[in-house]
């Protein structure tokens, strides 16, 4: 379920907007409902999303050499099976 919402916006934004969904593809309520999300998203995951990531990059080879049974198949070519 959804919720109509109406904002304002000035015209040489709105014509931006319209120019920007129209080059994405998209439509002007999906632009803003995306804009939406972001403005609410708690930035302290995305952080912790990145320490994750980061994490695992640089022990991804200890792991799998402490538990081989269970590293999963790579997609870098570099790395022998």
């Amino acid at each position: 379920m959804s919720k109509p919402v109406t904002i304002r916006v000035p015209d040489e934004l709105a014509a931006q907007l319209r120019e920007r969904a129209e080059t994405e593809g998209t439509t002007v309520t999906a632009l803003i409902t995306e804009a939406a999300r972001t403005a609410v998203r708690d930035p302290r995951l995305e952080d912790a999303a990145e320490v994750f990531r980061t994490f695992v990059a640089d022990n991804a080879d200890a792991f799998d050499t402490a538990f081989p049974d269970d590293a999963p198949a790579r997609q870098d070519a570099t790395r022998a099976a």
